[in-house]
């Protein structure tokens, strides 16, 4: 009487060619992924200091002077909360200008990023 042999399972060449497909289409897929994470980033970034910005821009018409810090515009109820920058995931890196002129008070006429990255378009978060 012959006994049948019955073999299951993967040989391990047939895992490392399972193993090594794999690791190609990563190598594809990785950069662009990586890539859409920074530009979704960005778009975040540029959403957020748009909305800073007109809450700035609220806070003056309705007192007569600029904000000392972005908890004040959050105290007013312009902000809900003060948003997080994309670029640094930190809330204390925003960086203020102080307004150019003497006509009103405060000390915040605008708002950039404290990142010291460049962005894909080559200028530099510091800048936008």
């Amino acid at each position: 009487m012959q006994f049948k042999r019955v073999t299951t399972g993967f040989t391990l060449i047939e895992i490392l060619v399972v193993l090594t497909i794999i690791a190609i289409m990563m190598s594809l897929v990785a950069p662009r992924y990586f890539d859409s994470i920074d530009r979704s980033k960005e778009k975040v970034l540029q959403h957020d200091l748009i909305v800073m910005r007109e809450a700035i821009d609220m806070y003056v018409s309705d007192r007569n002077i600029y904000p000392d810090t972005l908890q004040d515009l959050v105290d007013g109820k312009y902000l809900r909360a003060i948003p997080v920058d994309p670029i640094t995931d930190r809330s204390d890196t925003w960086i203020f200008t102080p307004p150019s002129g003497d006509e009103f008070e405060g000390k915040m006429a605008d708002i950039h990023s404290g990142s010291p990255l460049i962005s894909s378009n080559g200028t530099a978060y510091e800048e936008w």
